[in-house]
């Protein structure tokens, strides 16, 4: 009995530690409920958002929204995912920190591990349906294809095991940038049309709408960005002389206010819900206005793109040239690799706030702490 009780273990021990070790970069095909064996400790990572979380999804649909060509994803994979910077995005870092194998793009290929969780962030999405219409996967699709994943996932281990599952997962959501930038870059009248607070009202409805579909579906345990400091981001700079933009900075500050208090509310309204919500506005003024106290050269210009800053959007060619744009030559000195997005090294900082900084950036829990609940 015992001998055959050791057996079984390692059979099953093999099993997870093979395809532990197989997805950390390249996903592999489900082994099937009867050889996946969960720890009663195992939380999955759930992903919803944008370009900030985005593991590649825009790579399986017709979209120019794009970062699947040189030099994204030089620095750690060696090769372009789809991840819009040189290396790794926040997700892979707390996927790394919670002991998960890397979480690759929901619609990737293949992939049916979802009881280490799933990516269903799309570089351009806003929480409105309307931002970048036809180009992203919006918030709300996002949630659709949550509510099938889920499906299929009672399927693979059953329904006790799935909802158990659903309800210790930790679901991390970075929205709204796109929502407040792409009008702005677009020259569109939409500002005209809504007060800031009106339009910042409809944003943080959607997504409060998508936060109550979750927790309808089981989710407890939530994780959530400040959006950063966009007005300051290299594309600002290049159309705005090399200051920041006040306008979208206005609404960065009325849409983080406006997070924090519905989060809140949400709180007292929903049976279990837990929350944390990370300051990267703060984090990433302070190093963009301190480069060299955290280890930068430069805070204010990208490290891939052209014109002033680096702040137009040319990072990249599919032919490998580096024609009609300029690129660093260390990108872990740059703050930002492109004109909008982080740095891996950027990354990994917002990363270990978010996974364990204190109340001062990351509250009322950070993510270790929303992991180690049961």
């Amino acid at each position: 009995m015992n001998m055959m009780m050791s057996s079984r273990i390692h059979i099953c021990f093999l099993a997870v530690f093979m395809c532990a070790s197989l997805t950390i970069i390249i996903p592999t095909a489900s082994l099937g409920h009867s050889h996946i064996c969960l720890s009663n400790d195992h939380v999955a990572l759930f992903i919803f958002g944008d370009s900030l979380f985005d593991a590649g999804n825009n790579n399986y649909f017709n979209t120019t929204i794009r970062a699947n060509f040189y030099p994204y994803g030089e620095t750690f994979f060696n090769y372009p995912t789809g991840r819009f910077s040189d290396g790794r995005i926040i997700p892979d870092f707390i996927a790394e920190f919670a002991k998960l194998p890397l979480i690759p793009a929901y619609l990737h290929l293949g992939y049916k591990r979802y009881v280490d969780g799933a990516n269903f962030a799309s570089a351009g999405a806003g929480a409105l349906v309307g931002t970048r219409q036809g180009w992203v996967i919006d918030l709300h699709t996002q949630l659709s294809n949550f509510k099938t994943m889920k499906t299929l996932l009672k399927k693979e281990i059953g329904e006790a095991e799935a909802k158990t599952l659903v309800s210790r997962a930790v679901y991390m959501t970075s929205i709204g940038g796109n929502d407040y930038a792409a009008p702005y870059t677009a020259n569109s009248s939409l500002f005209q049309s809504y007060s800031p607070e009106e339009y910042v009202d409809m944003v943080i409805g959607n997504l409060t709408t998508v936060i109550e579909g979750i927790h309808k579906e089981g989710g407890r345990k939530f994780a959530f960005l400040y959006l950063g400091p966009l007005g300051c981001r290299p594309a600002a700079r290049a159309i705005n002389a090399g200051e920041c933009e006040e306008e979208i900075t206005a609404l960065v500050k009325l849409h983080n206010k406006a997070l924090s208090h519905v989060l809140q509310k949400l709180e007292s309204q929903l049976k279990g819900f837990k929350y944390s919500i990370t300051d990267i506005y703060s984090i990433g003024s302070e190093i963009t206005n301190n480069p060299l106290k955290y280890g930068f050269k430069e805070g204010e210009a990208a490290c891939c793109g052209s014109g002033p800053y680096r702040g137009i959007s040319t990072c990249g060619s599919v032919n490998g040239s580096v024609q009609g744009y300029e690129l660093c030559e260390n990108p872990s000195d740059y703050v930002t690799f492109d004109t909008s997005h982080p740095t891996e090294r950027t990354n990994l900082l917002y990363a270990k706030a978010m996974w364990n900084g204190n109340q001062s950036v990351t509250w009322p829990y950070n993510i270790k702490a929303l992991v180690e609940q049961s």
